[in-house]
């Protein structure tokens, strides 16, 4: 069902539909010469306002399988097209914004004035600054379903749109032919991988981010922070606290193609692209600083370097800094070297760094003598934001968790007890391995021995820790920080962790036998169970004096992970965000008992259904006390390309991360808590009615045979399996093909199944909780968060094509009668919160992505109905490749559209 949009404006919006016609025009073009009649006068149609529906149906008896291709393709190209116009018009919204109002909210600004208002001391400040830790990590979750090939030549006309933005309109029929020529590039480029990816491409596709936006982003992130501390908090010192992370490479979970190697061959990658950073960024300061030293005085330490120099240009015999950064450029470029990097450089190879301090040594000793000697606007430019870069990247640009299930630890651990002929570890109780782990663990004794014979499996897994240990060697302690424990359960699950790093180098015990590991253990609590049994188990776990000595030596702070998508899958979307938000408040609380530092890693996806959002709102929504200063969040697929594919909004998005963990750490809690007792009746209602749905006996059937979930585990877009074991099975398919095949098929279930019902129980029950509710709305910012999330995914639903996958299945009666009840249930919700948030049509106060979807829906319905059709003649033709390619085709273009995967 189309939102209804909220009313135009045209004087802030002109621009937005001046670079759609100008693309929309450009497009015409290349299909005016690159497709058919019937193709051309589809897409007429849709132009024209004619429903996709009646397009389609009149459309698909004249097309031949290429003529069907062709429409696909122009339907998803001008989805792409809007998708680039909407971009550029957020980014020239976002400049207007700064320039007319000091201090938007999210900004650094806007933040410290906050904290200024409220008496923060700047010793405060600086305390909190001091022990703040925020980190984006990029997960091996890319759902992102668009080839980079085709992601540059968006980002390409994007260039283009922001040259016509700037410039007068005498060159517009130069760019119209730049955009076409970009335009038929694309169309004639295969938008799907033909080949299944690996972990080498996914290693390679995160890097790329890092010359696109992240060598640019941080260092500017930085330095907007420092001048506006230097503004409210002139004395204040800005420490590293803004950092980027990576699982890609070292993240197990699922994936058999991970291995010891790929661990290297990431940290092999990395280094090469942080290399050519730092040497691209040298190269420039060498030229950028001839100064002669007859002109400058120049610090002795300068001159010492320059006396090393190995640049024997007789031109630059008089310029110290020059000679000082060629310096420093040989030996960084030697450095490269020793890491597998072969560089060049056009002053040969000095003696390389043997840490990344000794390079920033270098690098402050030239920032030092220009700001002595009258050059601080030289210093604070290029070189501090390289100094900046070197500090946060070092030598292997961004550090990688390590992230294995559980269950795959504790096989580990009983193939070694084995070994060595010890306990059946798999037939032990829980405080029974507890006993035999904690007697092991304090034991100096190891249980590997080169001479047993173990599994390829336990072997696969502990070279992945001793290469580890490797790495921290070679690139430093700081590389490898995190070893994470898919669903976690319980207290002998991170002994048994402990153990395999005891058994890999990554754990020692001192001369006074007590633990120092070179590893955080991470619980990952997933499930709904988990994540209300989580408290127990942390509880049990710091009240072991082993434990506490470990954590002692890890600055005494203990990351907890918290699983969005799989709590959503277990038990929906409303009972997961009250369980995520309880076990917060009281993991708060407990590490308070134990005073523990507490540092949360919240699992977000990119969908709301695997809890996506806005970054600062869903910061400023957790519970009071749960930021601290720490908090680390997950981004993947194509969250990472709308975030951090542009410098300039990835600096934004990592402003805004910073800027609401520092107002969620110092200010006070400036939101209600949520009624517990309320939220909890809540809950408990959603919970039965959503697994009243997911247990009912034809709801797997009815799943499997009306979305695209068996063609979207064959869509080439990552090397991870859709499902620990069958697709069959809820509990073992992956959150992220759970939600992008109800993404696909238009009905987004799991972002609000079973809100609808327990929102009119709780009415029933007492007419007084509709104000009760409403009141939630209006003061706390958990539960405005999570319906602004609910309300943003019904609006993307559309009952009418969702309708039209019933007839798919095998069963018709039995998949029309689940249809009926999962349609009743969103009519509901969607009732239920348009009654709470007191609108009478969704998307009333978000103008923009009302704005978005009307714009799409003519050519992201008629993809919907084109998969549908296609899914239909596969039923009837399985295994028929050129339609599997069809449809491949339409999930892309339906993502796109969407703008959301999984």
């Amino acid at each position: 069902m189309m939102p209804e949009p909220s009313g135009q404006h045209p004087y802030k919006d002109a621009p937005l539909f001046d670079d759609v016609a100008f693309l929309t025009g450009a497009l015409q073009t290349v299909l005016a010469a690159q497709t058919d009649r019937p193709v051309q006068e589809a897409v007429a149609a849709l132009l024209g306002g004619e429903a996709p529906q009646d397009v389609v149906a009149r459309s698909l008896p004249q097309l031949n399988d290429q003529q069907l291709e062709d429409l696909i393709r122009a339907c998803s190209l001008f989805a792409q097209i809007l998708n680039i116009a909407e971009d550029a018009h957020h980014q020239r919204r976002r400049l207007a914004h700064s320039q007319t109002r000091d201090n938007a909210k999210s900004t650094f600004g806007h933040t410290l004035d906050l904290l200024q208002q409220q008496g923060v001391s700047a010793e405060a400040l600086q305390q909190q600054l001091d022990h703040t830790e925020v980190a984006a990590v990029l997960t091996a979750h890319p759902t992102e379903v668009q080839r980079q090939t085709t992601l540059t030549l968006h980002r390409q006309i994007r260039n283009l749109l922001d040259q016509r933005a700037n410039q007068t309109g005498q060159n517009e029929e130069r760019l119209q032919q730049q955009v076409q020529t970009m335009l038929w590039t694309l169309w004639q480029t295969n938008e799907n991988r033909h080949f299944k990816i690996t972990v080498a491409d996914e290693i390679s596709n995160g890097i790329m981010y890092f010359p696109l936006s992240f060598f640019s982003a941080v260092p500017g992130v930085y330095r907007k922070l420092e001048a506006a501390l230097q503004v409210a908090f002139p004395n204040s010192s800005l420490p590293n606290v803004l950092h980027i992370g990576g699982w890609i490479g070292g993240d197990r979970d699922g994936n058999p193609f991970v291995s010891a190697d790929t661990l290297r061959t990431a940290f092999a990658q990395q280094a090469s692209a942080v290399f050519r950073f730092y040497r691209s960024q040298l190269y420039k300061l060498y030229e950028e600083l001839p100064m002669s030293i007859r002109r400058v005085n120049v610090s002795p330490e300068v001159l010492a370097l320059s006396a090393k120099s190995p640049d024997t240009e007789r031109a630059h015999e008089e310029e110290p800094y020059r000679r000082a950064l060629a310096y420093i450029l040989a030996r960084t470029v030697a450095t490269a070297h020793r890491f597998g990097s072969g560089l060049g450089s056009q002053f040969g190879l000095l003696e390389p760094y043997d840490t990344v301090e000794a390079f920033l040594a270098d690098l402050h000793t030239v920032h030092t003598s220009l700001c002595t000697n009258g050059s601080r606007l030289l210093a604070d430019g290029r070189l501090a934001d390289l100094i900046r870069a070197a500090s946060v990247f070092r030598f292997y640009l961004m550090p990688l968790d390590l992230r294995q299930h559980a269950q795959k630890h504790i096989d580990v651990v009983a193939e070694l007890f084995a070994a060595a002929g010890l306990e059946d570890f798999a037939v032990l109780n829980e405080a029974e391995r507890e006993r035999v782990l904690l007697r092991e663990l304090s034991s100096p004794r190891p249980l590997y021995s080169p001479f047993a014979q173990y599994s390829e499996d336990t072997e696969h897994e502990l070279a992945i820790f001793r290469a580890a240990a490797e790495i921290k060697v070679g690139f430093g302690e700081e590389a490898i920080r995190q070893s994470i424990i898919s669903n976690a359960e319980n207290v002998s699950e991170m002994l048994a962790l402990a153990l395999i790093m005891k058994e890999t180098g990554l754990l020692r015990l001192n001369a006074e036998g007590l633990p120092e590991s070179r590893l955080n253990i991470v619980p990952l609590f997933e499930t709904i169970e988990a994540l209300q049994d989580c408290i127990g188990v942390m509880d049990h776990l710091f009240s072991l004096p082993w434990y506490r000595h470990l954590l002692a030596g890890r600055s005494n702070i203990q990351e907890i992970m918290l699983g969005y998508s799989d709590s959503n899958k277990d038990g929906g979307y409303v009972t997961s965000q009250w369980v995520l938000y309880q076990a917060e408040q009281a993991l708060v609380k407990l590490f308070a008992k134990h005073q523990v530092r507490l540092r949360l890693f919240h699992g977000r996806g990119g969908s709301v259904g695997r809890g996506g959002g806005p970054s600062y709102e869903a910061v400023l929504a957790q519970p009071a006390g749960s930021v601290a200063g720490q908090i680390r969040i997950t981004e993947q697929g194509e969250v990472i390309t709308a975030k951090y594919a542009d410098a300039d909004n990835a600096e934004r998005n990592l402003e805004t991360l910073v800027a609401a963990a520092l107002e969620a750490s110092l200010l006070p809690h400036r939101t209600e808590e949520p009624d517990a007792a309320l939220m909890q009746s809540l809950s408990d209602a959603a919970f039965a009615y959503y697994r009243e749905l997911i247990t009912h006996p034809d709801f797997v059937d009815y799943f499997l045979q009306t979305s695209p979930i068996n063609e979207i585990a064959s869509l080439n877009i990552g090397s991870r399996p859709a499902s620990r074991k069958t697709l069959a099975r809820i509990q073992d398919l992956r959150a992220i093909p759970w939600v992008f095949s109800w993404t696909q098929n238009r009905l987004m279930l799991p972002a609000w199944y079973g809100f609808g019902s327990a929102v009119e129980q709780l009415l029933r029950d007492n007419p007084a909780n509709l104000e009760h509710l409403r009141h939630m709305v209006r003061h706390s910012a958990f539960f405005q968060a999570m319906l602004s999330n609910m309300e943003q995914v019904m609006a993307k639903a559309d009952l009418d094509i969702a309708r039209a996958y019933v007839g798919l299945a095998d069963q018709p009666h039995a998949a029309q009668a689940m249809f009926e009840l999962i349609a009743g249930e969103f009519e509901r919700s969607r009732r239920a919160l348009l009654q709470l948030i007191e609108q009478d049509h969704l998307l009333t106060d978000n103008r923009s992505l009302a704005r978005s979807l009307a714009l799409r829906i003519p050519y992201l319905n008629a993809l919907n109905w084109l998969q549908v059709a296609l899914l239909a003649r596969l039923r009837q033709h399985p295994g028929n490749p050129q339609l599997i390619h069809l449809i491949h085709l339409t999930i892309n273009g339906v993502a796109q559209g969407l703008r959301n995967t999984g």
